[in-house]
C-alpha cells in the first residue's frame, strides 16, 4: 500500500534514473497521469502507456525515461514539495521558477494540475506538488 503516490512516482523515476534503466512502471492513478502527462509535454520524459502488472489485475504506467546523447538523464533532481503533513499553496504572483525557468515546477489548481509557466499565465495559483529539473 502506498501512502504518496506522487513521491512514489518520484522515487521510481529516480531509482530508475540512478540504475540507467530505459523504462519504469508506477502504478496508475489520475494524479499519476496528469503529472506524466505533463513531464511528457514538457520533455522530461519520452512516452508512457497503459499496461496491466504482473498478475493481470491493475493497471501499470510503462514509462520510457529519456536521456541525453552522453547517458545523462533529463531528469536530474525531483524533489515533493507539499506532503501529507504540510502543504504548500502559493498564489499566481508568487509561482516559482525551478532552476532559472529551466526546471518545472508541478501545481495542482483548480482547472488540473499544471505547470508553473503555464499557472503564470492563466494568473491561478494552487497546491506546489514537486519541483522537477
Amino acid at each position: 500500500m502506498v501512502i504518496d503516490p506522487i513521491a512514489d512516482l518520484l522515487v521510481r523515476i529516480k531509482n530508475a534514473h540512478a540504475r540507467q534503466h530505459k523504462t519504469v512502471r508506477i502504478p496508475a492513478s489520475k494524479v499519476a497521469k496528469s503529472i506524466l502527462d505533463l513531464l511528457e509535454k514538457e520533455g522530461f520524459i519520452w512516452s508512457y502507456s497503459t499496461e496491466k502488472d504482473n498478475q493481470g489485475k491493475f493497471d501499470e504506467y510503462e514509462v520510457n525515461l529519456k536521456y541525453s546523447q552522453t547517458g545523462r538523464p533529463a531528469i536530474k533532481n525531483c524533489k515533493r514539495v507539499s506532503k501529507s503533513g504540510r502543504r504548500v499553496y502559493v498564489k499566481a504572483t508568487d509561482v516559482p521558477k525551478v532552476n532559472c525557468g529551466l526546471g518545472l515546477a508541478i501545481i495542482s489548481t483548480s482547472e488540473g494540475v499544471i505547470s508553473d509557466c503555464e499557472s503564470r499565465k492563466r494568473g491561478i495559483g494552487g497546491e506546489i506538488l514537486a519541483y522537477i529539473s
